[in-house]
């Protein structure tokens, strides 16, 4: 079984080390909902990048599904994945029952249906009755190898190797049977491989009917056949193993193994070389009964912890186990049956494809696969992005969420970190929801909360700035303005938000001030008046006006006259908003102001008779309207009498008619003029 995360391909050892340290990039351990998160590469070199910032995170329940049983299980013992330089994905299996080794290609997803291919006994190459395998890869020579170990007894009991070459996808590999060397295995199960510090290849396996732990040796040639040593049960805490991972953790080796005969988990601790005759051994317990009858131990490193996944062969469930370092302390959580697991009786590693995590197990009642799966979230309001500075984002949802960063995907100088953010629900915050001010007004806004350890207030725009390290402030803005604050948290929890000051803006535009003819008329309101529905407008005093309810109104003052506007409205809110403007009308008189045509008989008062307009003449001298003859038909020194367009008791005639006049304004200013008016009829 494939139990150390990408050691095969990756040089694990070392990455691990550079995980621990969290060197790729700088997050925030806390942040509040929606409040925008930052994070920095500390690698600016890399050939590619890609940040997944709602990944799956392996502490997270699992899901899984019941592929199925098509794949041509029979007794299947034994399942690992892993991912060949290609990108493409495989998994293997050995069948107990038919000593059959099978081949599943995922092609490029561990999401993917796999087809298979049944190699058979390997031309009777394979161990009888095999029941545990590990997958290797060896990077200088640039080989893939599998070890399969098998035999229900002493007598049958051998380890063989099948060798892949440069690619998994090899449709014909070649095997290797080692025998049962120097007759140490007995029951084998639980195959680790790697390559120590020293440049030297070592495996390790564990007996199941000797409790023994065996050690191989292979040089510094993993193609070697083995020299095995037996180093006993270690501390005793072997009992019949059904199954061994290994892992190492700040320099140092361990395997944690699974006992069928008194259900519990055992530690072995190598030190910091695999070179050693002499490991420990630890007896962790049965972790509260949840560990019965185990059949197989998946190790894998995510987000800076250690996982282990084991297998219940009765009970079908899955337990977790959660642990800072190796050594402890330990979490241990059941997850019951998952993905319609059917007696289990292996599972593989746990592989990281980007945010999305995969493990597969083998049911032997069924003879079928469950793939578990823990998927990314989509609580963050980018999912994914591939560049070194990555984007602000935020979540939208309280939880632990999984960063997970990876440069040079692919490559050998691949390098992987993830970090876990806690996103804190938003404290109780008392804040003004919108708050309505008159344009030109002053208010007072407050974002309160009891545990905020500073408030800062942003904007600079007509903000008393001597307070804004307070959580009320006074502004007075010309127009709706958001009013920025950013409340901090001990946590490091930061609440970054805005008050919304709408500004109702009421403006009264009366016009400018002007000077009309004696007797004439003119319009008041200017272009800056807010014109509304909502709006309600009086002009006062009512005096010469057509009306004094319209935003623009007709006066006819006769003398020098104010008028002032009044704009309101009444908000939603209940507030009241005014503004006012004036208007200066100055009447001149200095001429005669009379219409060029009349229509005698109309019904329109305003043009059925003729005469003076102005209201300023003191005294008139004279009013003489002529026809065409010469003849005087209408004469009078009264300034507001009129002619009716008769003469003599008759209608006068349509045509022009000449008039002239002379008085003095009540100035004092003489005033004498001559026209035309046309009569109509």
């Amino acid at each position: 079984m494939r139990k150390f995360l990408l050691l095969l391909v990756l040089s694990i050892i070392t990455q691990l080390n550079v995980v621990s340290a969290q060197t790729l990039f700088t997050a925030p351990d806390t942040v509040c909902v929606r409040q925008p998160v930052r994070l920095n590469s500390t690698n600016f070199n890399a050939q590619s990048y890609y940040w997944g910032f709602c990944s799956g995170d392996i502490g997270n329940a699992p899901v899984g599904t019941n592929l199925g049983s098509n794949f041509g299980f029979h007794t299947p013992a034994n399942i690992d994945i892993v991912q060949d330089k290609d990108g493409q994905y495989y998994g293997f299996v050995v069948n107990a029952g038919t000593r059959e080794f099978l081949r599943l290609n995922y092609g490029s997803s561990l999401g993917n249906i796999p087809t298979v291919t049944n190699f058979g006994d390997l031309t009777k190459g394979l161990p009888v009755h095999p029941t545990s395998l590990f997958i290797v890869y060896d990077k200088v020579q640039e080989l893939w190898f599998i070890f399969v170990s098998g035999g229900y007894t002493a007598t049958e009991s051998t380890l063989g190797r099948i060798d892949f070459g440069t690619k998994l996808n090899n449709p014909n590999p070649i095997v290797a049977n080692f025998g049962n060397l120097n007759n140490l295995f007995n029951g084998p199960k639980g195959i680790f491989v790697a390559k120590d510090a020293s440049g030297k290849w070592f495996g390790y396996l564990v007996n199941r009917y000797s409790n023994d732990l065996i050690r191989l040796d292979f040089g510094y040639n993993i193609s070697n056949t083995p020299h095995p040593y037996n180093l006993n049960n270690p501390g005793g805490v072997l009992n019949s193993p059904t199954d061994m991972a290994g892992i190492m953790d700040n320099g140092e080796w361990y395997f944690f193994v699974t006992n069928r005969a008194n259900n519990s988990i055992a530690r072995l601790d190598l030190g910091h070389t695999l070179d050693t005759l002499t490991p420990g051994g630890t007896n962790l317990g049965n972790f509260l009964f949840r560990i019965l009858v185990p059949s197989s131990i998946s190790l894998t490193r995510d987000c800076g912890k250690i996982y282990a996944y084991i297998t219940d062969s009765t009970t079908s469930q899955l337990i977790s186990i959660e642990m800072p370092v190796a050594t402890g302390p330990y979490n241990s959580i059941d997850y019951s049956v998952v993905g319609g697991t059917n007696f289990p009786s292996g599972i593989s590693s746990i592989i990281r494809d980007q945010d999305n995590l995969y493990a597969f197990i083998t049911n032997v009642k069924d003879s079928s696969l469950t793939r578990i799966n823990i998927n990314s979230c989509t609580n963050s309001s980018i999912r994914s992005f591939s560049e070194v500075t990555p984007p602000v984002y935020y979540y939208d949802a309280p939880g632990l969420y999984n960063v997970y960063y990876v440069i040079d995907q692919g490559l050998p100088t691949m390098q992987v970190e993830c970090k876990e953010i806690r996103v804190m629900p938003i404290p109780p915050i008392s804040i003004n929801i919108t708050p309505t001010i008159c344009k030109g007004d002053t208010l007072k806004v407050y974002a309160i909360s009891n545990n905020a350890n500073l408030i800062t207030w942003y904007t600079n725009y007509n903000i008393d700035t001597a307070y804004n390290h307070t959580d009320t402030i006074k502004v007075w803005p010309a127009y709706t303005t958001d009013y920025h604050v950013e409340l901090s948290y001990p946590d490091g929890c930061v609440v970054d938000t805005d008050v919304l000051v709408h500004v109702v803006k009421v403006i009264a535009d009366a016009g400018p001030d002007r000077t009309i003819a004696d007797g004439a008329a003119t319009t008041l309101g200017g272009p800056n008046t807010t014109l509304d529905g909502l709006l309600t407008y009086s002009w006062s005093p009512v005096t010469y006006l057509a009306s004094n309810i319209e935003p623009f109104v007709v006066a006819t003052p006769p003398i020098d006259f104010t008028y002032t506007l009044e704009v309101s409205l009444n908000s939603e809110t209940g507030l009241t908003c005014k503004a006012w403007d004036t208007v200066v009308v100055h009447i001149n008189c200095g001429d005669f102001y009379l219409p060029n045509a009349f229509v005698p008989g109309s019904k329109n008062s305003a043009t059925n008779k003729f005469g003076i307009l102005n209201t300023q003449i003191s005294q008139l001298n004279y009013f003489r309207i002529f026809d065409r003859w010469g003849n005087v038909v209408f004469e009078t020194t009264n300034p507001t009498a009129k002619w009716d367009g008769t003469f003599n008791g008759n209608d006068s005639p349509v045509g022009v008619y000449v008039w002239e006049a002379d008085g003095f304004c009540s100035s004092g200013k003489p005033v004498k003029k001559h026209g035309n008016v046309s009569l109509l009829r």
